[in-house]
């Protein structure tokens, strides 16, 4: 269901700038340079520590600080992750790879990019809240019908839940996203008695959030995955699981995501162990039919021991 007291909420991506503006006649002279400095260049500021900041534009590390404080954020870090929430939306896929491009040398990649993503999901692990994520399971679980939906480069996540949801529960749909009128299609017969989970990062998905207002309004509920709770597609849902994900680059980081739909699934497997097992035992007796994976065709080979080699004549070799 949707929060309706967040309707109005403002945006957390121009929160920073909006501060700016309203405390600038108040700033100093070396504070209103910096103002300045972030608002023309806040994808260059985001990656500066405060000492870095206060050298670039002329002005102390103090007086950065004391910015920072000016407006109303503790402190210099909590300035830069509101500065962060900016840049993650205000940024263009090629200023993203301009950027990236600029702080990793080639050697680094490799050891950058799976550091940053370990760095997400221990922050994810360490923010995100249980009682939440208890209460997508039980919605979930008592839910008449599923949907999920994940557009661009959520499909990938929303695809994956999908597969295992469909080993775990009966009437999951996943949305096919080709179209916007599509959605709201798939979405007609969506009611109290069930729920739509959205998964949607920054940039984020109009669709997404359509689809999100689509159901509110008809009384489903609604689950969110997404990366902050100053996120949009927060403003339809009371059930948001908060994951991190990469900020700049032009390959969005959705590992942190990814491990907590891996959490969300086996916890719904524990809870329906017995409709779990008999579904697989089901599908393992048809993959094998079917012979669906190679091993199965493996182990005949294996269990048959011939081999043969033929050459261009049909002569064979055993």
């Amino acid at each position: 269901m949707a929060n309706r007291n967040n309707t109005n909420q403002k945006n957390h991506t121009d929160e920073l700038l909006s501060r700016i503006e309203g405390q600038y006649k108040k700033l100093s002279k070396g504070q209103k340079k910096l103002a300045e400095y972030v608002c023309n260049n806040y994808d260059k500021a985001v990656f500066l520590t405060a000492s870095k900041l206060g050298e670039v534009v002329g002005v102390s590390e103090s007086t950065v600080v004391r910015f920072a404080i000016q407006l109303g954020y503790k402190g210099y870090p909590s300035f830069q992750k509101a500065l962060e929430e900016v840049v993650c939306n205000k940024l263009s896929s090629i200023q993203r790879m301009e950027v990236t491009h600029g702080r990793i040398t080639q050697p680094q990649i490799l050891d950058s990019v799976l550091q940053s993503d370990i760095d997400k999901i221990k922050v994810t692990l360490s923010e995100i809240d249980q009682v939440v994520f208890q209460e997508a399971i039980d919605t979930i679980l008592s839910a008449k019908r599923i949907y999920i939906i994940g557009i661009r480069s959520c499909a990938p996540l929303a695809m994956f839940l999908n597969f295992y949801l469909n080993l775990i529960c009966d009437h999951v749909t996943l949305i096919n996203t080709t179209g916007s009128t599509e959605i709201f299609e798939q979405l007609v017969r969506i009611g109290e008695e069930d729920v739509l989970i959205g998964i949607s990062f920054p940039r984020y998905s109009v669709r997404t959030l359509k689809a999100l207002e689509f159901a509110s309004n008809r009384k489903a509920k609604v689950i969110t995955l997404t990366d902050s709770i100053h996120s949009p597609m927060t403003l339809y849902s009371s059930c948001n699981l908060i994951a991190k994900s990469n900020m700049v680059s032009i390959v969005d980081s959705l590992v942190a995501p990814l491990s907590v739909i891996n959490a969300l699934i086996v916890a719904l497997c524990m809870k329906r162990q017995k409709e779990v097992i008999s579904t697989l035992e089901t599908l393992e007796d048809v993959w094998g039919e079917y012979q669906v994976y190679s091993g199965d065709e493996l182990n005949r080979v294996n269990d048959e021991f011939t081999t043969k080699l033929t050459d261009a004549k049909g002569n064979s070799y055993e």
